[in-house]
């Protein structure tokens, strides 16, 4: 007899494939990467112009933006510390979309996908 969840496991298993292709497709050009330095680097790049009253805080950011795109996921956000943009990525069904913010201003600049 069959195992029952085989399949269910298999679809779920080709379906986090099909998330990490995209992510890696995400990352592989200059323009659709803007964390040259490292993610922990521009992540303390991010922080310190945060603290410093410079930038708006990331979960700002994102409780403004996430909320505008039902039935898109969240996959979570890179910063460009040479521009100050946040760029939060989305992903639904086999689409990918990057809307890059403002750090400072928390205004959309640019988006693609």
């Amino acid at each position: 007899m069959p195992d029952p969840y085989a399949r269910p496991m298999k679809m779920l298993g080709r379906s986090l494939l099909c998330a990490c292709a995209f992510a890696l497709a995400a990352g592989g050009g200059a323009a659709a990467q803007p964390n040259r330095g490292g993610q922990d680097s521009n992540q303390e790049a991010a922080r310190q112009r945060q603290q410093a009253g410079r930038n708006l805080p990331v979960r700002e950011i994102e409780r403004r933006i996430v909320p505008t795109m039902p039935g898109w996921d969240y996959l979570g956000f890179d910063f460009d510390p040479q521009t100050d943009i946040y760029r939060l990525k989305f992903l639904r069904k086999k689409e990918m979309i990057w809307i890059d913010i403002d750090g400072r201003t928390g205004r959309i600049v640019r988006r693609t996908g």
